[in-house]
């Protein structure tokens, strides 16, 4: 009887909660969210979608360590990329990034990275 109770208590928090639910802090670090759409469109000397969300993260965290944002990076080309960021709970305007002379690299990914932590942090100041 008793396994049978354990079961059911298991069963009924593991259906309780949605699919990829994450607990809530009460405190800590502003919410960030990073999410690269295309990420193999990516030059090989990117680094890739993990670099672009790093680069983002890094500087958001110096330009507004608490402004709570997310961002979806679409790679529209190999030396192009849009992002949609929301901050606050206020979608941003496109923020569109483009090289004209080469590919995506880590320099052009990092300047891309200061200009949108830029928008983040006046959205967070308004």
């Amino acid at each position: 009887m008793r396994n049978r109770t354990i079961l059911a208590v298991l069963v009924l928090a593991a259906t309780a909660a949605p699919a990829g639910a994450r607990p809530v802090k009460a405190s800590g670090p502003p919410s960030a969210h990073c999410r690269v759409v295309g990420g193999e469109k990516l030059p090989a000397g990117s680094g890739g979608a993990g670099a672009i969300c790093a680069a983002i993260e890094a500087a958001v965290a110096a330009a507004a360590p608490k402004a709570h944002y997310s961002v979806e990076v679409n790679v529209l080309r190999p030396w192009m990329l849009a992002a949609t960021p929301v901050v606050n709970g206020r979608t941003l305007p496109v923020q569109k990034f483009a090289v004209s002379d080469a590919e995506l690299g880590a320099a052009s990914i990092r300047r891309f990275a200061r200009a949108l932590a830029s928008a983040v942090a006046a959205a967070a100041k308004a």
